[in-house]
This record gives C-alpha cells, sequence and structure tokens, in this order.
C-alpha cells in the first residue's frame, strides 16, 4: 500500500455516497410530505385540480434522483487503497456527495413550502397556478445547480 492511499480513504467515498442519497431523499421526501398536505387540504374544495396540483411532488422526486445518480457514481468508483484509491479521491466523491444531498436538501424544502402554499391558494385563485410553476421552477434549480457541482467533482479523478 502506497503512502498516498492511506487505508481510511474509501471511507470518504463512502461517505459521499450516502451523504448524496440520505440529504436528497431527505429533501424529496419533505416536499412530498408538504406538499401532499396541501394536496390533500385542496381536494376537499377543488377535487377537479388534483392531478394538476401534482407537480410538486413530481418536482420533489426529481431531487431524489440527483442524489441516486451522484451517488451511484461515487459507489462504482471506490476502490480499496491497494487498487490505488487515494485520499484525493475520497476527498472529491465526499464533496461531491456533500455538494448534490444538502442543495438537495434545500431544495426540497423550498418545494414542499412553495407547493403547499401554491395548490392551496390555486384551489382559490386559478391564475396563481403559472407563478406557483415559476417558483418550483427556481426551487428545483437549486438542486440542479448541486448535481452540476458534483458531476464536476466526480470527473476530477
Amino acid at each position: 500500500m502506497a503512502d498516498d492511499a492511506p487505508i481510511y480513504g474509501p471511507f470518504f467515498g463512502v461517505m459521499g455516497s450516502a451523504a448524496a442519497m440520505i440529504f436528497s431523499a431527505l429533501g424529496a421526501a419533505y416536499g412530498t410530505a408538504k406538499s401532499g398536505t396541501g394536496i390533500a387540504a385542496m381536494s376537499i374544495m377543488r377535487p377537479e385540480l388534483i392531478m394538476k396540483s401534482i407537480i410538486p411532488v413530481v418536482m420533489a422526486g426529481i431531487i431524489a434522483i440527483y442524489g441516486l445518480v451522484v451517488a451511484v457514481l461515487i459507489a462504482n468508483n471506490i476502490k480499496s487503497p491497494k487498487e490505488g484509491y487515494k485520499l484525493y479521491n475520497g476527498f472529491l466523491h465526499f464533496g461531491a456527495g456533500l455538494s448534490v444531498g444538502l442543495s438537495g436538501l434545500a431544495a426540497g424544502f423550498a418545494i414542499g413550502i412553495v407547493g403547499d402554499a401554491g395548490v392551496r391558494g390555486t384551489a382559490q385563485q386559478p391564475r396563481l397556478f403559472v407563478g406557483m410553476i415559476l417558483i418550483l421552477i427556481f426551487a428545483e434549480v437549486l438542486g440542479l445547480y448541486g448535481l452540476i457541482v458534483a458531476l464536476i467533482l466526480t470527473t476530477k479523478l
């Protein structure tokens, strides 16, 4: 084993993969749950709008896909220290996982809050729908930024 490939190097890669999946799934779960409660409350007054109001839930689910993609990319690149997995690689993978995971968590929170208030408001004023979609897009792109940075970090090996 070389000096530049310590035995604990893969730990950071594994933690990066786990962080990508855990934090992005937490954000997606929060966004789904918060938007779902808004949809349930809205559907009492306007049941015909249920399918139109599913958009925030779908957008929250996409956040988890970002984390899954990065987690799989990282997991496929983890090797043993004897195979040359350096500490540098572990740090890059850890940073990539945190990048997509924490930005996905933030995006999921934003999607959940906007989705909840947006679908409730759309039930009372249908013209609010377009504004809600635009705000949801801006919230979703926060997770996309994390994905882009994570992909750049995983290609630096």
